[in-house]
């Protein structure tokens, strides 16, 4: 089987503790087809997600965010 992956920027408008970057970053990981997800305390409002787009798309990621009462918007680089 051949594995794709994907990075995505997230760029979270809230102002967060690392306690709560760590539930996101928990949260990503549980959804099917997200393989890595990384935050630095230095840059808390950006978060980088590895996931398959055979399995997950980007809505899906910010479509998590809102449901862990988060407002995001993906960076294109």
């Amino acid at each position: 089987m051949d594995i794709k992956m994907a990075d995505v920027t997230l760029h979270i408008d809230e102002d967060t503790t690392h306690d709560k970057r760590e539930s996101f970053r928990d949260s990503l990981l549980n959804l099917s087809g997200v393989m890595t997800a990384d935050s630095l305390d230095k840059k808390p409002h950006f978060m980088i997600v590895g996931y398959d787009p055979d399995l997950i798309n980007s809505r899906d990621l910010l479509a998590d965010a809102t449901r862990n009462g988060l407002h995001a918007e993906l960076i294109g680089l």
